[in-house]
């Protein structure tokens, strides 16, 4: 494939960043016979809920009936995941990351639980005063099946403070607490929050980090591009475009799947990247009757119906998939 990520340097993947015209849909049909050569034909979706710990909380039997409410309505409803972000309150008990994995698994032993970005696993570790391997374990056995990747924004130092407006988490230290997960049998996505300050050749040296992390733990199971809010895309189309289809490059081999973000991006601009390198759709993040304002995209759904109208579109099969991308006996 003339595209490999041997044959690719990085001033030829920041080159491609900047296609345009007749390069950018070279460059996207070019990706997507990658994506089927890698992830085939299938366009994947995920039947999930979305949780806001800080709406949700933890350590109360008030909480705890409603957790385990709104977990077994998922299953109801037809999820296989129910992912789960955000800090605990200060004032939480200092096992209350785990009450809240327990509870759920508790109450809904079949929804894998997704659940806790690096920073937040770091500040549960450091609540009970154990290590980060120690309290993934501990999570890993109470439930726990996957972490999300995101809080990676850029994998650069320099733009992380900057968006920060001050120190933000190093990029060592993501690094070592996303090890730390696969090491621990959990899997994580990989993501990029982009269009903001960084420039293509820290988009490229972030898409490297993600690739060399996949080559030595294995642990992750898609990447998801999303555009950064709050700042001005003109070109958000044109980017993410070229984004989506240099990241199916770079990663190839390393991470199998490329997802669509369509709520950040609409599913307009979704479809095109699905013809462009993308094979997965992600999550239709289920709201529910009991607590829609529980979520943390409330009001923002897919149906079932309206994923096999795009699939047929694209003239693909659809397929209902697990987080970790097995096969969903009763897909749509």
């Amino acid at each position: 494939m003339e595209y490999a990520e041997a044959a690719l340097s990085d001033a030829e993947a920041v080159r491609l960043l900047g296609a345009d015209g007749d390069e950018l849909e070279d460059l996207c049909a070019r990706a997507d016979a990658l994506r089927r050569e890698l992830a085939g034909d299938d366009l994947t979706f995920v039947v999930n809920r979305n949780l806001d710990t800080a709406k949700v909380g933890a350590g109360t039997d008030e909480s705890r009936a409603r957790l385990a409410a709104l977990a077994r309505e998922a299953v109801a409803l037809g999820a296989t995941e129910i992912c789960v972000q955000g800090p605990l309150p200060a004032g939480a008990p200092d096992d209350g990351y785990l009450d809240l994995i327990r509870t759920l698994h508790t109450a809904a032993p079949s929804l894998h639980l997704h659940a806790f970005r690096a920073p937040e696993f770091a500040d549960a570790a450091a609540r009970q005063g154990v290590t980060v391997a120690a309290f993934l374990r501990q999570a890993r056995d109470a439930g726990l099946g996957s972490v999300p990747g995101t809080a990676a924004k850029i994998l650069d130092d320099d733009v992380r403070a900057r968006l920060n407006g001050g120190p933000d988490m190093p990029v060592t230290r993501w690094v070592e607490l996303i090890t730390t997960a696969h090491e621990a049998g959990l899997t994580s996505t990989a993501t990029m929050l982009y269009g903001h300050v960084e420039t293509p050749a820290q988009q490229v040296a972030h898409l490297r980090l993600l690739a060399g992390i996949a080559a030595t733990t294995g642990g992750f199971t898609e990447f998801i591009a999303m555009p950064a809010p709050g700042f001005p895309h003109p070109d958000l189309v044109r980017e993410t475009r070229a984004l989506t289809a240099v990241a199916r490059i770079l990663l190839a081999g390393r991470i199998a799947n490329i997802q669509a973000p369509w709520p950040k991006l609409g599913t307009g601009l979704a479809v095109r990247l699905l013809r462009g390198g993308a094979n997965d759709l992600g999550g239709l993040l289920l709201d529910g009757d009991l607590d829609p304002s529980a979520g943390q995209e409330q009001g923002i759904t897919l149906t079932r119906d309206e994923v096999t109208r795009i699939a047929a579109g694209l003239g693909r099969p659809v397929r209902q998939r697990t987080t970790r991308y097995g096969r969903v006996e009763a897909a749509a």
